[in-house]
């Protein structure tokens, strides 16, 4: 197991090294940031591209940037309005909490509700309760995540006033006004995670439930629903696990298109901004931060298996199970 955790960890670098490497080389040879963006550039701007070795050759511009990130974390500054020559570092930082705070709350309201109705479906298998919970999975599932937010901002927003139309800024997270605020974008980012969890509880559940050894459970005494929670629940989590694992671990990657219809300041909304305003500092700082998350979560997901079931061994020999 360490040695292919050792393994999996030197892919790990090597892909991030060789993703930030094309990301650098592509993002030097777009237009002039500053020069779109400020109209020109003042004497502060000439101090710091010419620390980042800006009017140098691509490979010695490179150099200098992996100096700075690898020796003093360092991403960069921004040229984005309002965050003028701000450490690139600090400015996401800000936003950060704010999407961690939609993500945790809908987490912590999607997994549960997800697991419980995928289990009523599944033990109620074609009856009216299975069919009334297909419907709405497969609502959920082929709707994007946006409708939802344009008819919770419309209805529940505009027309009843129930809740803020966007959501409020502030450092209180645990007030009642930043919670008020926050309820729509996190309904509009649930809806989907629900209908998932749904439907794979569903098909995991009631295909462990049709299995020899339930029956075998069956004749040697318990009850069905004894049977279902010992048996048929706990191995049917083992192929769900990490579906469950990664809608914790994306908590803090955010939702690019519900934060901006409900003007989140979340790094959802800042990595579109830094497009649009071709702030590329903060692009390469996010893009990296994306990448991490999805290479470490590859890992995780595959440690979580054996977790789970112990006779199941990663980067064994042959006569391992995986």
């Amino acid at each position: 197991m360490a040695k292919y955790i050792l393994k999996r960890i030197v892919l790990i670098i090597t892909s991030g090294f060789i993703i930030m490497t094309m990301l650098f080389v592509l993002i030097r040879l777009l237009p002039n940031q500053v020069d779109a963006v400020m109209g020109g550039y003042d004497q502060a701007i000439k101090d710091m591209r010419e620390a980042w070795g800006y009017n140098k050759p691509i490979l010695v511009q490179y150099g200098i940037f992996l100096k700075n990130v690898f020796t003093e974390w360092n991403w960069g500054f921004c040229t984005t309005v309002g965050s003028y020559l701000q450490d690139v570092t600090a400015y996401i930082a800000e936003k950060l909490p704010y999407t961690v705070y939609i993500n945790l709350i809908s987490i912590v309201f999607s997994i549960p509700l997800g697991i419980l109705f995928g289990i009523v479906a599944a033990v109620f298998k074609n009856k009216w309760q299975d069919q009334v919970i297909n419907v709405f999975i497969m609502i959920f599932i082929s709707v994007p995540s946006f409708v939802y937010a344009f008819l919770l901002q419309y209805y529940m927003g505009f027309k009843l006033g129930w809740f803020p139309l966007i959501m409020e800024g502030g450092s209180d997270f645990f007030s009642a006004s930043m919670f008020r605020s926050a309820v729509m974008p996190i309904l509009a980012m649930s809806f989907g995670t629900i209908a998932g969890d749904m439907r794979l509880v569903r098909a995991e559940l009631t295909e462990t439930l049709t299995s020899d050894y339930m029956l075998l459970a069956r004749t040697k005494g318990l009850s069905y629903r004894q049977a279902t929670l010992r048996h048929a629940l706990r191995n049917s989590m083992v192929p769900l696990l990490p579906t469950f694992m990664s809608d914790v671990i994306y908590v803090i990657s955010g939702s690019m298109i519900i934060e901006q219809i409900f003007a989140v300041p979340g790094i959802g909304k800042t990595y579109l901004l830094s497009i649009t305003n071709r702030d590329y500092s903060v692009f390469m700082a996010l893009s990296m931060f994306y990448v991490a998350i999805g290479l470490i979560a590859g890992l995780l997901f595959d440690l979580s298996y054996g977790i789970i079931d112990p006779r199941i061994r990663m980067g064994g020999g042959k006569n391992n199970e995986l």
